[in-house]
């Protein structure tokens, strides 16, 4: 690993980000709000996430000031994402803002690294980003939700044969079915990796012919799965051979390090809302909150979170900064981090007492968030099989 530790602190943008989004989610999308709308038929809030995709700007975060975007880091999307898994907050943002556009940059800086002059794949890429800058478009990555970084490339969607015209047109046609897609269901666009010789990265119009999606039961409903089917459906090739296969690198290992953020941020409301609960409920005449068995349950859990904050932030630093130590990173927080997040969750479960098992209560909400966010993008187990092979350890 690199002898040069980044400053981990939040900077001054970064602070002014979160408290800026925790206000706007405070006021629009609080827990009790979530809740209700997991019993809905539509469980992604498409409003709160137009607020924050465009006026708060967080749908550009990493997209280039040239392509519209705000031109910033994985410091400051994992930032945003810490105050989003506070709240388990229903919008798209991990899976368009983070993944999605992390595939999309890395078609673009692939190309212009290759060829130094724009061409078809690289003006699709781009014209792409812009649109999804200020949230008027919304990309997912199709492979599901819990495909860990180097999971090799998926073969579950394959290039089928093509129609009179298609080659004129520069239309490619996939087939195949893929499950457990994570920000799916309210996606205009999907970024399909396709199996082929060689492999293929695509771009499907959600609203084209064959294409279908059917929204799941999932266990964490403030994220609802969907299963996407494809039937010769049109596609448009970005990126091809090696660079589809960095294209979905860097978007898995995206996407791994800023959900170690949100896990963190999940840990963190759970410790919060269970140190003012056992503050104020009181048992034998006094607050539970002063029972030592109690006190020493919430001061371990509080070390852990302060430890799972130093990793995200490292992995985030890393990503943004382009470190070899990025995977390193990466696999040790989201390893960590995803057994935290279930840790806080369940004791903020356990430490509410008989309301914290009702549904009425939100603390269902978040342990179901953390359960599915450990599984996602890698196991901890995973990611630590990963890190060993990554700095060489013997196997056991």
């Amino acid at each position: 690993m690199s002898d040069e530790i980044p400053d981990l602190l939040y900077s001054d943008a970064e602070r002014a980000l979160s408290d800026a989004l925790a206000s706007l989610l405070a006021d629009r999308g609080g827990l009790d709000k979530a809740l209700a709308r997991v019993e809905s038929a539509q469980t992604y809030d498409d409003k709160l996430w137009e607020a924050v995709a465009a006026d708060l700007g967080c749908a550009g975060l990493l997209i280039p000031e040239r392509d519209g975007g705000a031109g910033a880091s994985y410091r400051e999307a994992a930032a945003a994402a810490e105050v989003l898994g506070s709240y388990v907050a229903p919008v798209p943002f991990l899976g368009s803002a983070v993944v999605a556009t992390a595939a999309l940059l890395s078609v673009a800086e692939g190309v212009q690294a290759s060829s130094g002059t724009p061409f078809t794949p690289a003006k699709a890429a781009a014209d792409l980003l812009a649109k999804m800058a200020d949230g008027g478009v919304t990309a997912a990555l199709a492979v599901p939700f819990a495909t860990a970084p180097g999971s090799g490339f998926p073969a579950s969607i394959r290039v089928s044969g093509p129609r009179p015209g298609d080659a004129a047109t520069g239309v490619a046609r996939l087939r195949g079915m893929v499950s457990g897609v994570a920000d799916a269901l309210p996606a205009g666009v999907l970024l399909v990796p396709a199996d082929g010789v060689p492999h293929g990265f695509y771009l499907v119009d959600m609203a084209a012919e064959g294409v279908a999606k059917a929204p799941v039961t999932s266990l964490d409903m403030t994220r609802q799965l969907c299963d996407l089917s494809f039937d010769d459906a049109s596609a448009t090739l970005i990126a091809s051979g090696p660079g589809a296969e960095r294209a979905l690198d860097a978007a898995l290992a995206a996407g791994a390090g800023i959900l170690a953020a949100e896990q963190t941020g999940l840990a963190q409301r759970c410790l919060d809302m269970t140190v003012a609960y056992v503050k104020e409920r009181k048992q034998f005449a006094r607050p539970v909150g002063s029972f030592q068995g109690l006190k020493h349950r919430l001061a371990d859990l509080w070390v852990s979170i302060t430890q799972a904050r130093a990793a995200s932030r490292y992995a985030a630093a890393c990503l943004a900064t382009g470190s070899a130590d990025a995977k390193i990173a990466v696999a040790l927080a989201k390893a960590y981090c995803s057994e935290v997040a279930v840790q806080a969750a369940q004791e903020c479960v356990q430490m509410h007492g008989g309301i914290g098992f009702t549904w009425e209560h939100p603390a269902h909400l978040l342990l179901k968030r953390a359960k599915a966010d450990s599984i996602a993008f890698g196991t901890a187990d995973a990611h630590r099989a990963a890190l060993a092979s990554l700095v060489n350890l013997p196997a056991s």
